[in-house]
């Protein structure tokens, strides 16, 4: 049997991440990596990742996606571009039309039909007529605040509520990030940019509220959010963000889903730079009300970065096999480190 052939679009942190997971697997080969940034286009993989070729054939990173997937010359592609369903759409209706199936890390299209279901129909029906899946996945939205509490479920026979709770440091993550969620800025600056929109928060809180009610069979009748600046009383300064005392080292996320007029999903997701200055610890953290009660804590925090990488490279084998059409993390096997043959979880067609 051939090695599975993975096609990249987008090489930044997520999609060279992936890359560099990917070339230290069996049976599984990149055949082409898209990104238009002008450091890396013309530029082999192996000289951007620093990584030895070896044996493997050479990649090229090119700019047009034309060039890396045109027909079927791959399996399955990874999409590490956007955070929103809206701009990753026509990215993925390109890849679809080729015949060729896609993993997405895009936040929303963790569950798309949560804000844009006409998207999420439209790609439903376009995977289906091309015989391939779609699936968005990765840490938060895609396990850690959604499918890991939906598994929990499995042991109880009576869910009252949920709760999930992700406390992470900001600390290891680039510029774009800091400028996102307002790592540095003035408490007034930062309502402003609640405000205006232009402060992203955290992504995928309505995906993730509902793909819990879908697996548990509720109804939310109404999803809200909120945004509120977490303002240091001392300096914090981590690789790419500085917070002055007084200033803003972070964002505080909450949200709730309304079912038959209560709280029944509850989200919270503190992220800061430097959280431990003022004694604050990351972990993941689940509660289950209910028969029986269920409570999880994992301390720290589950890596982001390496977590989201390593859920887009060990779903791919699941994704392939799936039935054509536009998939959660519900639709799909339980997710799991894939350390031997990549093929060897294919199914026979």
């Amino acid at each position: 049997m051939d090695n599975i052939k993975v096609a990249i679009w987008g090489f930044g942190a997520m999609g060279s991440g992936i890359a560099k997971v990917l070339l230290n697997k069996r049976g599984v080969d990149i055949t082409g990596v898209c990104d238009i940034h002008p450091e890396r286009v013309g530029k082999s993989i192996f000289n951007v990742l620093g990584m030895e070729r070896g044996e493997k054939k050479d990649v090229v990173i090119m700019p047009n996606i034309e060039d890396v997937v045109n027909g079927k010359n791959c399996d399955i592609c990874v999409i590490a571009t956007d955070s929103f369903t809206k701009k990753a759409f026509p990215k993925i209706k390109y890849i679809v039309q080729q015949g060729v199936n896609v993993v997405s890390t895009a936040e929303e299209m963790s569950y798309p039909k949560a804000q844009e279901p006409e998207l999420a129909r439209e790609m439903d029906e376009l995977a289906k007529k091309h015989g391939v899946s779609i699936l968005g996945t990765g840490i938060n939205p895609g396990l850690m605040m959604d499918l890991l509490a939906i598994c929990l479920s499995g042991c109880m026979t009576d869910v009252e509520s949920v709760t999930c709770k992700r406390v992470n440091s900001l600390s290891p993550f680039g510029p774009a990030v800091m400028e996102e969620q307002g790592v540095g800025l003035s408490v007034d600056s930062f309502m402003k940019g609640v405000d205006d929109g232009s402060l992203a928060g955290h992504v995928g809180f309505a995906e993730s509220v509902g793909m819990i009610a879908e697996a548990l069979g509720w109804n939310v009748e109404r999803f809200e959010q909120q945004m509120k600046p977490i303002v240091t009383s001392v300096d914090r300064k981590s690789p790419y963000g500085f917070a002055a005392a007084g200033d803003v080292a972070g964002v505080n996320m909450t949200g709730q889903g309304y079912v038959e007029g209560k709280v029944r999903i509850d989200m919270y997701h503190p992220q800061q730079i430097e959280p431990e200055m003022e004694g604050t610890h990351t972990g993941d953290y689940i509660t289950l009300k209910g028969t029986p009660e269920v409570n999880m804590a994992i301390k720290p925090e589950v890596d982001g970065g390496i977590g989201t990488i390593a859920m887009c490279v060990n779903m791919i084998p699941h994704v392939i096999n799936a039935r054509p059409g536009l998939k959660t993390m519900l639709d799909l096997p339980v997710p799991r480190a894939i350390m031997g043959d990549f093929r060897d979880y294919l199914e026979e067609n």
